[in-house]
């Protein structure tokens, strides 16, 4: 309305028509704007609301996990299956993201729907083409969607993690990195392998749970049977003793006693309980502390053709 024209008109119709225009104003506001301010408002309380949840839960499960008393015993066990203190806080941490990446988008998309539904657009020709859409892209990726499905699920129930030393039936080596579709291992021979998550259809992991040495120690035929057995429960019950070994395996070696005999050979062998991926280790050193005290026991190796018998345990 031209200036002029306002001021013409008498203060009483002026104030009306002012009146007027707030009170329209108003209800406008009242209406579709403020169910649209009030519904975006509510979807960041909620978010926010749930991601404070999920903080809170995965914040007590670490910290019950960090306050759970361990005697030495339970601290190895802990460690041999996988549930490692600086391993559970990080799986807790992976899943509480993936938690709230879930949470951040399913609140958002409710909210962007009920916005449009709200400012009067159409949704069921949205939808509908959104179905079609989604059905051809659903075909076209089903492997992406496997892979992802199978990295969530891996990820959420712990089956391998970073520097643990898997089986997945193609290749055997140790895991670099875990991402939600692509899993990539290092083999023995230096090759790096990427295995899609759907693709894996079993895990052998050798760095969970405990593992087992196994040592033969083979002597002379004619050797004093319990003179060695009586060298090698020395030899256990010191390796167990030992702070070196103490924190890696489970419970001190076990003498099984004679294995087999064949000629001129009787094998004795020897069973240690470890910490997974330490079975080589300490196969080696029970070996090697095993020969030693047969040696100093004066115990004859085996009997080789050819060879003296005083010569048999230089050879």
């Amino acid at each position: 309305m031209p200036h002029s024209l306002v001021t013409a008109l008498p203060h009483n119709v002026v104030m009306s028509l002012v009146e007027w225009t707030q009170a329209q104003a108003w209800a406008w506001f009242n209406g579709t704007p403020m169910r649209i301010v009030g519904t975006i408002v509510g979807a960041l309380v909620l978010r926010w609301l749930l991601h404070r949840v999920i903080r809170r839960a995965v914040a007590l499960a670490m910290s019950r996990g960090e306050t759970q008393e361990r005697s030495r015993t339970g601290a190895v066990i802990a460690h041999a299956t996988g549930w490692d203190r600086e391993r559970h806080r990080q799986r807790l941490a992976t899943v509480g993201t993936l938690l709230r990446s879930i949470v951040t988008f399913v609140v958002g998309l409710v909210a962007t729907l009920t916005v449009m539904s709200l400012l009067g657009i159409p949704l069921a020709p949205l939808l509908a083409s959104a179905g079609v859409g989604g059905l051809a892209l659903g075909f076209g990726a089903q492997s992406l969607v496997k892979d992802f499905l199978s990295g969530v699920f891996m990820i959420m129930e712990d089956q391998y993690g970073v520097g643990d030393v898997v089986d997945l039936g193609e290749v055997v080596g140790t895991v670099q990195d875990v991402s939600l579709r692509i899993t990539t291992l290092l083999d023995g021979t230096g090759v790096t392998w990427h295995v899609r998550n759907g693709e894996i259809l079993r895990v052998g992991n050798k760095s969970q749970g405990w593992a087992q040495s196994v040592v033969d120690l083979p002597i002379g035929y004619d050797a004093d049977v319990e003179v060695a057995l009586s060298a090698l429960e020395s030899v256990a019950a010191d390796f167990a003793a030992d702070p070196q070994w103490a924190t890696k395996v489970l419970e001190a070696p076990e003498l099984l006693g004679v294995e087999s005999l064949t000629s001129g050979t009787m094998t004795l062998r020897m069973v240690a309980k470890c910490v997974a991926g330490e079975e080589f280790a300490i196969q080696r050193a029970l070996r090697l502390r095993a020969k030693n005290a047969l040696d100093e026991a004066g115990v004859p190796g085996p009997r080789l053709s050819g060879i003296p018998v005083s010569d048999e345990r230089t050879a």
